[in-house]
């Protein structure tokens, strides 16, 4: 790894014959047990340091104490009704986050668990917008042998003994395990969905043992990416002259985290599968109403892998039988009793109780000799249930059912197709691990950052089936429509989103396919109404032209249909589908899984034409506004009730943010020229137009490009704006272009002209009053950091090359606003080791306006280096996102690997950890291997194809209203434009 001072040392490459000697990556140089060439590595008695987090100054505290008021009494409020609130920066975790984490288990959408790099289980994320960060310490891998003779013996947990609680004197529990492991000879090496552990010689110097970690994430596919289920392979080499016998037990708590552990009820059963694969279902029921989850730990019995149970033990002295007792029955006799298997189910356990089981796989390796074990996790968790909404079926039922014994059936099928799975991998993998362009830190954090897709409490839920509501989730909402008794108003929107007609309604826009409708608990799908039986009741406060029927796509055709999909901002900031930290993160869904990020697209595009009325109090004023206004993109999807209590986000009103709408169009044309799909195409561009003509009310003063309202009215959420601003109106220009050009190939000529019209007019406005020579303004207001050089002012040219669209400036003045960047926001912090900062001032001094000015924010240092790629200017954009990697993922940096900050300050503080925006690397991998669909667009330029009719300098209002998003691609034959397909 890097070595010296991480400021002053570079380092190209990290080969794991320095963390393993030659001879034993040798020894298993076999069935991928051997770490690759690249990927991320830490010895296992390396320190986990605590992380430190950031800290408002004394200035910025004044400032913002009105809000912090607010804020913490919103939180209470909150509280009191059992949620917590969207964004809390007063209760801290009681486990204080450290520097050791690593790769997470299973697939996407299902409930994730993580792992750290020395073995632990921890940051549970089983029910929707919780994290239970401490780990599980009874969760274990551990190993016992013995050779010929009887003379060696050894036994020891397969993690460092270095944790809170372990050794004390006397105790029944883990404790009396033998945490021996010094971790000396130990390394872990990461690649995610992979990650190997590599025991050399510990704790029997004369036994080689390798630990390959396997979670199905595998791009573009959209089944086997959903199951929530990981394996562990074990590969044992015995380099010694006398025979071994080796067992291995995997020992697992019922728990989903924290302390549940201790509510009771719980209950083990053992079982026999089908293929040799046995093990324990451990059945864990949830507190506070939430659904039950099942998990199943499991192993694979072979010719010479001998699996026995143990269905149960506790860890108190009451328990009838302890962990001090599984330990010394595995230390004496290497296996478990086999009469086990037919114990059945556990009497449920006790109020304070613990109840944990185990699996033992025994194998006895030759002199010389190989061999392989096999472990499985899985957990079943059917149901996602909302705290103010709806249940749904999540998407791995789809292919395995909602019964509790599908955690029995996905434990089997992980161990039977984990090689198919692994050559997958290999093959999506391949290509930019051998690319020798590319540095090699470069590589494994792109892979690696991935990460947040399983564990940034993402949730994937079956849309295809479609049944009743939950009997008590309904009564529950009926009586809250009741309750609230509101009348919204409906606005037919015209085509600058003026009012045109106004209805009364309590209804609201609620695309509930997959909403679960409970008459039978265990079935495996509900049956499908048809298309014209399908009209879904709007609830209270939403607004909609009228009681809309919308139609699911074809449950029988799966290439159709791929559910939909959720991921928060952040596991501190619970909020489902941020839109403008999407606008970053989004690269990632785009590249590996296309249709889900063109659903979330869809989603966002019924919102835009959606309006719910309730009313809301914005924190940061204190004034009151209503929920979702139409023709306004949403901030996020909501958080309680996701897709219907749109904007949990409360600090500010942000129908007056200028970003999100710009946004929303530059995502969809960038989804829609590099899939081609026409279908998507149609499907949202009545929300495309209204989400532009939303827009024109923020032009002032008709010169055609949008102010800022002297409030942190867009991402920057703390930083003001004033006037024109190169973060805003960069992207309006960028949007119009998009827009005309999306208008263009969908047939909307007259649109394509109006906004061809108000680019021709807006460009040159933009550069007037914010280009200064070298770069642009940060805003055109009189304020001390109007000058300041932001490292996110070309984001609009981003998408705009990443789309295929002509540049928005001369390639002199987007090649010197980055270089501008590059000497100030990065090479003068650290020497370029940090990262890009917010904003610079043109004296080379860190704009410290407000906390955010002064924060680098990793995403935006990733989209940076993305814009300056796509510039030609490949050797700054590596620099710059190097500071990424020094800074966050190096062995000498701050420890932030798996759990990448939304930012840092100048000295290492982290704010929001685990956060989306750091997905945005992959636009960088986007701008290395533009998709084929836009390297071969016509080259001639769409804005030059573009005539300009005197007619079109204005928006026209002669439409009746925009048309709501189209079910299905079909040509609009009573609509203003003619579909091009």
């Amino acid at each position: 790894m890097v070595s010296g001072n991480l400021f002053h040392c570079r380092k190209n490459s990290w080969p794991p014959d320095e963390y393993i000697s030659k001879s034993t990556l040798q020894l298993f140089d076999f069935d991928s047990a051997s770490p690759p060439e690249q990927a991320w590595r830490r010895k296992l008695n390396g320190h986990a340091n605590l992380l430190k987090e950031f800290s408002v100054t004394f200035v910025e505290a004044i400032k913002m104490v009105r809000l912090g008021i607010r804020l913490w009494s919103y939180v209470r409020e909150e509280a009191s009704q059992g949620r917590k609130a969207p964004i809390d920066p007063f209760t801290k975790e009681a486990c204080k986050p450290s520097a050791s984490q690593g790769v997470p288990l299973g697939g996407m959408g299902s409930g994730s668990i993580s792992r750290g790099f020395r073995g632990e289980f921890r940051q549970w994320q089983i029910i929707p917008g919780t994290c239970e960060a401490s780990p599980v310490m009874a969760n274990q891998f551990s190993i016992f042998i013995s050779r010929d003779g009887g003379n060696k013996k050894y036994a020891s947990v397969l993690a460092p003994g270095q944790h809170e609680g372990i050794g004390k004197a006397g105790d029944s529990g883990i404790s009396s395990w033998g945490w021996n492991l010094d971790g000396q000879h130990s390394t872990y090496h990461a690649l995610f969905p992979r990650a190997w552990t590599v025991y050399d010689g510990e704790p029997d110097p004369e036994l080689k043992v390798s630990c390959r970690q396997i979670s199905p994430f595998i791009p573009h596919n959209y089944r086997d990416s959903s199951l929530p289920t990981a394996v562990f392979v074990y590969t044992l080499v015995n380099t010694g002259r006398e025979r071994a016998k080796v067992s291995l037990v995997f020992s697992w708590a019922n728990s989903i985290g924290g302390i549940s552990h201790l509510s009771g009820d719980h209950v083990n059963e053992p079982f026999i599968g089908e293929d040799g694969v046995s093990g324990v279902l451990l059945h864990h029921k949830t507190a506070k109403g939430n659904p039950p989850v099942t998990f199943a730990i499991a192993a694979c019995e072979t010719q010479n892998v001998s699996v026995t149970v143990l269905p149960s033990f506790g860890l108190s002295e009451g328990s009838g039988v302890t962990a001090k007792d599984m330990w010394d029955k595995m230390v004496q006799d290497g296996q478990f009793d086999r009469g086990n298997y037919s114990s059945g189910p556990s009497v449920p356990s006790s109020p304070g109780e613990t109840l944990c089981a185990a699996v033992a796989a025994s194998a006895w390796v030759e002199p010389h000799g190989k061999c392989t074990v096999a472990f499985s996790l899985s957990w079943s968790s059917p149901k996602v249930k909302f705290l103010k909404g709806f249940s749904y079926h999540r998407r791995y039922t789809k292919f395995y059912g909602t019964s509790e014994k599908a955690a029995q059936t996905l434990a089997h099928d992980a161990l039977t197709n984990y090689k198919r799975w692994e050559e997958e991998i290999e093959k999506w993998q391949g290509p930019i691990l051998m690319d020798e362009r590319l540095p090699e830190w470069y590589k494994f954090t792109l892979f690696n950052e991935l990460y947040f897709l399983v564990a940034g409490g993402t949730v994937w839920i079956d849309s295809s089936v479609v049944g009743k509501k939950m009997a008590n989730d309904h009564d529950e909402l009926v009586a809250r429509i009741k309750e609230e008794d509101i009348k919204a108003t409906e606005a037919e929107v015209s085509g600058r989103g003026e009012e045109v007609s106004r209805t009364t309604t309590t209804t609201t826009l609620n695309d509930f396919s997959g909403v679960e409708f409970d008459d039978e608990e265990n079935s495996t799908s509900s049956s499908h109404v048809s298309e014209d039986e399908l009209m879904v009741p709007l609830k209270s406060g939403y607004t909609d032209r009228s009681y809309q029927t919308y139609k699911v796509m074809d449950p029988g055709n799966t290439e159709e249909d791929v559910g939909r999909f959720l991921y928060l901002e952040g596991v501190e900031y619970v909020m489902w589908c941020t839109y403008d930290v999407h606008f970053y993160a989004s690269f990632a869904l785009l590249e590996l899984f296309p249709k889900i990020e063109l659903n979330i697209q869809r989603d966002f595009a019924k919102a835009v034409l959606s309006e719910d009325g309730r009313k809301v109090k914005f924190l940061a004023d204190g004034k009151y506004g209503i929920r979702k206004v139409r023709g306004a993109v949403p901030h996020d999807l909501g958080t309680h009730d996701p897709w219907n209590e749109m904007n949990a986000y409360n600090i500010h009103d942000t129908s007056r943010w200028k970003d999100l709408n710009t946004k929303f169009v530059l995502q969809v044309y960038r989804d829609f020229a590099a899939t081609r799909d026409m279908s998507f195409g149609v499907d949202v561009w009545p929300s495309v137009r209204a989400a532009i003509e939303y827009m024109e009310q923020f032009d002032r003063d008709g010169d055609g490009v949008i102010e800022n309202d002297g409030f942190p009215d867009q991402t920057y959420d703390t930083w003001t704006v004033h006037g024109i601003s190169a973060y805003c109106g960069c992207l309006w220009v960028a949007a119009l272009q998009a827009a005309a050009a999306m208008a263009h190939e969908l047939g909307d000529q007259e649109f394509a002209e109006t906004c061809k019209s108000k680019f021709l007019k807006a460009k040159p406005v933009l550069e007037a009053k914010l280009w200064n020579g070298s770069y642009f303004n940060y805003d055109s207001g009189s304020s001390s950091n109007s000058k300041s050089i932001q490292a996110d002012q070309l984001a609009g040219q981003w998408y705009t090359a990443s789309s295929g669209l002509p540049p928005l400036f001369d390639d002199f003045k987007i090649k010197s606003a980055l270089k501008k960047i590059y000497d100030f926001n990065v090479m003068k912090i650290k020497g370029g080791r940090m990262g890009a900062v917010n904003g610079m001032h043109p004296n080379g001094k860190v704009d410290e306006t407000c906390m955010q000015s002064r924060e680098i924010w990793t995403g935006v240092t990733y989209g940076v280096a993305a814009t300056m790629i796509l510039a030609g200017m490949e050797e700054e954009a590596f620099k710059t996102a190097e500071g990424i990697f020094l800074a966050g993922w190096s062995e000498e940096g701050f420890g932030y690997w798996f759990q990448t900050p939304e930012a840092w300050s100048t000295d290492g503080h982290y704010r929001s950890l685990i956060y989306m925006r750091p997905l945005s690397i992959w636009g960088m991998q986007w701008a290395l291997s533009l998709p084929k669909a836009i390297l071969e667009a016509p080259k001639i330029n769409v804005m030059d194809r573009i005539h300009v009719s005197s007619a079109s300098t204005k928006f026209f209002h002669h439409e009746t209203g925009v048309r709501r998003i189209a079910t299905k691609a079909k040509c609009f034959g009573d609509s203003v434009f003619n579909c091009a397909c």
